[in-house]
């Protein structure tokens, strides 16, 4: 029976791995929903598994796009403050609920966060890069310019990030998401990156991968002093997010722009009403 579960948790997270490699998500926005609405965890030690899971896609997936030079490290690193501190806030907030019993709120707001990102999302893939605007103070101060090669098309991408400091506001609410969630938030991170600083989605996506380890880390120090984080189920699931997150590296500089934004817009709407639906079933059992 313990290896059977084992296996499950790896498949699970290969699936993860994959997914958040390529979407820049984390490995949460598929393990949370998979170990809650499939193998009925409780959200609080599957949000606990989730940000082990993060750090293990972070750092699967992170060292290939570092490599290939397609991550910006400067702005992850300037971005990084905001976030982490948003982290630590959320986390607070996540053991407040948990203790109160209030687990159904949490399914409400992850569904509500999701949804929230599919308008932009969608208006996003329309396009393969976005159009160029003109650098600002901030983009000299954070030198927030780079160039990468895109398999896809065979061409160099060069390109100017804009509005820094747009992009670190929501990174901290980012920040507060992961840490009251248990996932990376790469959602916000992809979307503040993108709408906010005028990135192509590669850049993006690579980038939010290096910093979700980076944020998961600080809710993960809580969640564990907490007793959130299941050792097995955290371990299991996380062997499987390294191999998928392998994977998912060789499979994204392959893509298109567009068609990443494509399958994570498939991804957040299914999973966002599946959320929704258990929240609302969970509360209404309350009342």
């Amino acid at each position: 029976m313990v290896l059977i579960l084992f296996a499950i948790l790896v498949i699970i997270g290969i699936c993860a791995g994959i997914v958040g490699s390529i979407i820049g998500l984390g490995g949460g926005i598929v393990i949370i929903p998979a170990l809650t609405l499939l193998l009925g965890v409780p959200i609080s030690y599957a949000a606990g598994a989730s940000l082990i899971s993060t750090i293990a896609t972070s750092s699967g997936a992170a060292s290939a796009y570092v490599r290939d030079r397609i991550s910006n490290m400067k702005i992850g690193m300037s971005l990084e403050i905001g976030t982490t501190m948003g982290a630590i806030i959320g986390a607070v907030i996540a053991a407040f609920i948990y203790k109160n019993n209030l687990d159904s709120l949490i399914f409400i707001i992850f569904g509500i966060v999701l949804l929230t990102s599919i308008y932009p999302t969608l208006k996003r893939s329309k396009r393969d890069l976005p159009t160029k605007k003109k650098a600002d103070a901030t983009t000299k101060i954070f030198q927030m310019k780079g160039r990468y090669f895109d398999n896809a098309t065979k061409k160099t991408v060069e390109y100017v990030g804009i509005r820094w400091w747009l992009g670190e506001i929501v990174m901290f609410f980012a920040g507060v998401i992961s840490g009251l969630l248990g996932i990376g938030s790469g959602v916000l991170k992809v979307l503040a990156m993108d709408s906010g600083m005028n990135l192509p989605a590669k850049v993006s996506t690579s980038t939010s991968n290096f910093m979700i380890g980076v944020t998961a880390v600080t809710g993960t120090v809580i969640y564990w002093e907490l007793g959130y984080i299941q050792p097995f189920l955290a371990g299991s699931s996380a062997v499987g997010v390294v191999i998928g997150a392998f994977i998912g590296s060789k499979i994204f500089n392959k893509l298109e722009n567009r068609r990443i934004e494509l399958i994570l817009l498939i991804a957040i709407f299914v999973l966002a009403i599946e959320m929704i639906i258990r929240g609302v079933s969970l509360w209404s059992l309350r009342i």
